[in-house]
């Protein structure tokens, strides 16, 4: 068998000008490495509770970075979803094709419990312990992490209808992945979706115009229509429609917004009407489906109370929220550790790229960002986990950290990549080089479950509405009192701003930032190098930085920063 080594060499033999240079400077492709092997990840992994997962997330991390897994997220992105509407025949199917590189992902994730696994797990840090699993593993992929993110946030709205939650949750959490659309209750795992939006409102939901009818059978009729739905192939969705005013039958409440399930096929095995208009071109997360549904005579069951809807999904969106935060961490750091191994393989005018001066800066800079990223997501995590073990001092944090953390964290993204692949120069343009695609992903989680003015503005109204949230995340930064004296001065500055005025709205932006930068000098302080806080507090919190990424002061100990970035030490 001939190689093609051989054949090449073989070429260059009887042909010596198709030799035009030897291949030299360049760096290896960061293959065959473990994503886990991350010392910030690893010490918040254990300091929230589930260091018992260490050596199932190394597993992880070592397939997350193999060459296999490379290839299938490559492919994945490049064969894109395609929509069947009608069978050969005529007959409408409404279904949606994938490669068999997204089955692969897929089938990964939900074998490894990153799906609704941990509702199932009565061991304490069982939701940080997923959380850290989903970092590691959407670093290789991420768009298939949005079916992975709906099914365990689904978890937690069925259970407000006891009767659903007692059929269909066992199969939520199952660590089987099932695909194609069978009856539900004959498949040995589900995947659920959500369905919220619509074209006429987007994130004011209340404005949608999808009208719900109950039935005598108890069950409802839905129709209407959704404007952004993810991963349309999902066994069950959760969906926001409205009811009639005046009294139900069933539940005794007023109509209004309510929340409904919608299974694609129902227990009888024939198709509910689930329409997909069209599947969404979208900048980025190509391997995952995003559709336009439309419900005529749509089979549905009511899900919490009539007119309850958006209190019944709130913490269906606590969690999607959360899982934004632990993608952009996780995107963040992939970005990082793409550069950071180019780097350290690159040679400039005689030196290695990370001996270079202003490299280094730039390398250190990411390194905070992204420290304090993963740092803040796993700590909300734990919140996460002990909320749902009755803490309720961490689930008033919860309520306000993470809308805070998804607002900051998500807008961070997009520049961190960007920086990150300037790095490469113009190897990072090149799509071989797999930060083009870090690069689309990177605003996307800034979009998902409300932008950035959704989430500062629910800042405001948890600043107004639920003291407990200011309480605990007051106690959470207070914490660190007296561990730099920058921490304490801006939080004594953002204690005066937290009192609001009229104009509070204009300036949400602004003192959500503050108060993300403050909560993650905190956890710095208290759980990072002292190195690292130092650089932190001097760049985030006294101002000594510029307005790029590289500009950190030259008090900062770099070489202790970049220590704790993957891949840069060598």
């Amino acid at each position: 068998m001939t190689t093609t080594t051989d054949t090449t060499d073989t070429t260059l033999r009887s042909n010596p000008t198709a030799r035009t240079h030897e291949v030299t400077n360049q760096a290896p492709p960061l293959v065959g490495h473990d994503v886990a092997d991350d010392a910030v990840l690893l010490e918040g992994l254990r300091r929230e509770g589930a260091g018992w997962y260490a050596d199932d997330l190394h597993r992880i991390g070592r397939l997350a970075g193999s060459e296999q897994v490379q290839r299938w997220a490559e492919e994945a992105n490049r064969h894109e979803p395609e929509l069947r509407t009608h069978d050969r025949y005529g007959n409408r199917i409404d279904e949606v094709e994938f490669h068999p590189s997204y089955h692969a992902l897929m089938e990964v994730a939900i074998g490894e419990g990153l799906g609704g696994a941990p509702w199932a797990d009565d061991r304490p840090g069982a939701h940080v312990a997923r959380a850290a699993g989903f970092m590691v593993w959407s670093s290789a992929e991420q768009g298939h992490g949005c079916p992975v993110s709906m099914t365990y946030a689904a978890v937690p709205a069925l259970r407000s209808a006891p009767e659903l939650a007692a059929v269909y949750e066992p199969l939520l959490t199952s660590r089987t992945y099932d695909p194609g659309l069978r009856a539900p209750a004959g498949k040995r795992g589900l995947l659920a979706g959500m369905g919220m939006t619509e074209k006429q409102g987007g994130t004011d939901v209340r404005a949608n115009t999808t009208v719900a009818t109950e039935q005598q059978d108890g069950t409802w009729r839905l129709r209407g229509h959704k404007w952004f739905t993810s991963a349309p192939m999902n066994d069950l969705f959760l969906v926001l429609a409205q009811t009639p005013g005046g009294t139900s039958r069933a539940e005794g409440h007023e109509g209004g917004l309510s929340c409904f399930l919608v299974p694609r096929v129902l227990p009888d095995g024939s198709r509910n009407t689930f329409r997909i208009q069209r599947l969404k071109d979208k900048l980025g997360n190509r391997s995952n489906a995003s559709s336009e549904p439309e419900f005529d005579d749509t089979v549905a069951w009511l899900v919490g109370p009539q007119g309850h809807g958006v209190r019944t999904i709130i913490d269906m969106v606590t969690m999607t929220r959360l899982d934004c935060v632990l993608g952009s961490a996780s995107g963040i750091r992939a970005a990082l550790a793409q550069a950071a191994h180019h780097v350290r393989h690159r040679s400039v005018f005689g030196t290695k790229l990370i001996d270079q001066p202003l490299m280094r800066n730039v390398i250190a800079d990411l390194g905070l960002e992204s420290e304090a990223a993963t740092t803040l997501a796993l700590r909300i995590a734990g919140a996460a986990d002990r909320a749902q073990r009755g803490d309720a001092q961490e689930r008033a944090f919860l309520r306000m950290a993470t809308a805070v953390g998804k607002y900051w964290v998500c807008k961070r993204q997009p520049a961190a990549v960007a920086e990150a692949l300037e790095c490469l120069g113009g190897n990072g343009y090149d799509e071989a080089s797999g930060m083009p695609r870090l690069y689309r992903e990177a605003p996307l989680n800034g979009l998902w479950e409300g932008s950035g003015n959704v989430n500062a503005l629910d800042v405001l109204r948890a600043l107004t509405r639920e003291p407990e949230s200011l309480a605990a995340f007051g106690a959470e930064i207070e914490a660190a009192a007296g561990g730099d004296a920058r921490i304490d001065e801006a939080w004594r500055r953002l204690r005066g701003e937290l009192v609001l005025t009229e104009d509070a709205p204009l300036r949400a932006r602004r003192l959500v930032e503050r108060m993300a930068l403050v909560l993650q000098g905190s956890l710095l302080v208290r759980h990072a190098p002292a190195a690292v806080a130092d650089a932190f507090c001097a760049s985030r919190l006294a101002g000594d930085q510029g307005l790029a990424f590289g500009t950190l002061p030259p008090t900062a100990d770099l070489a202790s920063v970049i220590a704790r970035v993957p891949g840069a030490a060598g």
